[in-house]
């Protein structure tokens, strides 16, 4: 008689989002669960990722897709969408977000919106303007019909705490507005920084779930309860729910900023961000990522991640497994609109300088690399530290203000683009020029094209922190320039600045590749991209 064996239970590998998809905020609707996640300057804003069984995820691209729901053009570098919420209530999905259009010096502009759709793909409805207080908005629907807003508290005078509290205050869901007064309901723990609050009820308690210790290396996910909404809050006297801190050897860093789920058959599951630097406590060149821990209740009712630490694989609910297709590796760009893969810098796609015909993807030559406003770019995140991105470009530069290629991308100040343009002294060239914290170096030796109009094939290859650029031209084969650039500057880490020995916070996203075209002549010079390939190496 044959023995059955049971299957091994499907496990749940982390991160689950790879790459650039900080602050996630999870949501299930019957069986299907989502992720939101935050895009600073990217557009489209707040990435959505759909599961049905929390181990396979896709992409349905960013939420906030016109600027009548997000206006980016000027905002600085790691502005812009910051720590979305997403909710549902009455069968409408809720999207709550700040636009973050400034930093620095003690203060914050945080306007914060909320916008609607019957459907997670869209349309998403003209986003109402909540409150400036603080960033990191989110929304609890109670059972009883009403609904709250919750944020931080920005706080910028001399001697007082900047993460000033958690603001907690009613929205009328039929008149589409505030009302009363914001109240504290949490200053947090010694831990500090408070902030990304996310509200739920269970059994009657309130359960405040907090970020803090900031979301570098001491970040952590705080817990709190109340019998009323209003509080007082009372923080788990066991402490951090979750944290990297204590153990610089966890492939994990930074967990924190976390959100919770239940199945239906009542498991639970903290979706969290995490950071995986190339060494130990080092630079994180993917940026921060979500990833999920199985959550247990203890006997006196406190949600408790087992070993308050973020484990690389878990294990993952009872539901069946549903696998998505997987994304193709190579663009061909022979459809009419850009794949949910790509985004791009501060601007939506329009005619005007990007265009989908005939297979082949065509940017305007825009502003500068530096540009907040006109940046022709698009791009994709880096998700694999060992990955390789590739195009063949064509474009006729007749001057060095014009130039085409790919990147590797973190912000305006840190970038190593392999471009063609023009040299006064050998016409059309291929080279690589790179941005170093503002500072411009060139760092590879431009060499000669004779006949741009046939194209040029560029292809960049990361292996950990080492990166590389390889071209072909007039029909050659690939060829490589000698130097191995440091991709290690493509990360938050890096992108800290030193002011009279304090950390001074420049950078909260992640390396892109991406396609780059700019005409500072102002005559918009075209360049073609025939494909674009991604491959995990």
């Amino acid at each position: 008689m044959a023995i059955e064996v049971a299957a091994p239970p499907t496990v749940i590998t982390n991160p689950v989002l790879t790459g650039f998809y900080p602050d996630p905020s999870i949501l299930r609707v019957g069986d299907d669960y989502y992720v939101a996640t935050s895009t600073f300057e990217w557009f489209p804003g707040v990435t959505l990722h759909h599961s049905r069984d929390l181990v396979h995820w896709r992409s349905l691209g960013g939420a906030l897709d016109r600027e009548e729901l997000l206006e980016l053009r000027g905002v600085r570098d790691s502005g812009g969408v910051w720590a979305p919420c997403l909710s549902y209530v009455d069968g409408l999905f809720h999207l709550v977000y700040s636009n973050v259009g400034t930093y620095g010096g003690g203060f914050w502009d945080t306007p914060n919106y909320l916008t609607t759709a019957p459907d997670i793909t869209g349309p998403w409805s003209a986003p109402v303007r909540l409150h400036s207080l603080g960033f990191d908005a989110s929304m609890f629907h109670d059972d009883d019909g009403r609904s709250w807003m919750l944020s931080m508290i920005a706080d910028h005078r001399p001697g007082r705490e900047a993460f000033a509290g958690i603001a907690l205050q009613e929205y009328d869901r039929s008149a589409a507005a505030l009302v009363g007064e914001p109240v504290n309901i949490f200053t947090g723990t010694s831990a500090g920084l408070v902030e990304a609050p996310h509200l739920y009820r269970h059994d009657g308690w309130y359960y405040l779930v907090t970020a803090e210790g900031g979301t570098f290396w001491k970040h952590q996910v705080t817990v709190a309860r109340s019998r009323t909404i209003e509080g007082p809050y009372e923080a788990d006297p066991e402490g951090a729910m979750l944290s990297s801190w204590g153990d610089p050897t966890l492939t994990l860093q930074r967990a924190g900023h976390g959100s919770l789920v239940a199945t239906p058959e009542g498991e639970w599951y903290l979706a969290h961000l995490v950071g995986r630097p190339i060494t130990e406590r080092g630079r994180c060149i993917l940026g921060r990522e979500t990833a999920l821990q199985r959550v247990e209740w203890s006997a006196d009712g406190w949600p408790r991640v087992p070993g308050g630490v973020p484990l690389d694989s878990v294990v993952a609910p009872r539901l069946e497994p549903h696998p998505w297709p997987a994304e193709p590796e190579c663009d061909e760009f022979d459809g009419s609109v850009l794949g949910p893969q790509w985004s791009t810098l501060r601007r939506p796609p329009s005619d005007d300088w990007l265009q989908l015909s005939d297979g082949r993807l065509r940017l305007i030559g825009g502003e500068s690399p530096v540009s907040l406003r006109g940046s022709s770019l698009v791009g994709r995140r880096v998700q694999h530290s060992t990955s390789a991105f590739e195009t063949r470009v064509t474009s006729t530069p007749g001057s060095y203000n014009q130039m085409s290629g790919i990147a590797a991308y973190y912000n305006t100040l840190n970038w190593i683009y392999a471009r063609l343009t023009h040299h006064d002294g050998l016409g059309t060239v291929v080279d690589v020029l790179a941005s170093n914290r503002g500072r411009l170096l060139q760092a590879s030796a431009p060499v000669p094209v004779t006949d741009p109009g046939a194209g040029v094939t560029l292809r960049a290859e990361l292996d950990g922190a080492g990166l590389r650029f390889g071209y072909a031209i007039d029909g050659g084969e690939l060829r490589w320039w000698p130097e191995t650039h440091d991709a290690s500057v493509l990360s938050d880490e890096y992108a800290l600045e030193m002011l009279d020995s304090v950390e001074r916070v420049q950078g909260f996203t992640g390396a892109f590749f991406v396609l780059w075209a700019q005409d500072l002549t102002g005559g918009g010079l075209p360049a073609d991209f025939a494909y674009a390939s991604y491959e995990a190496r």
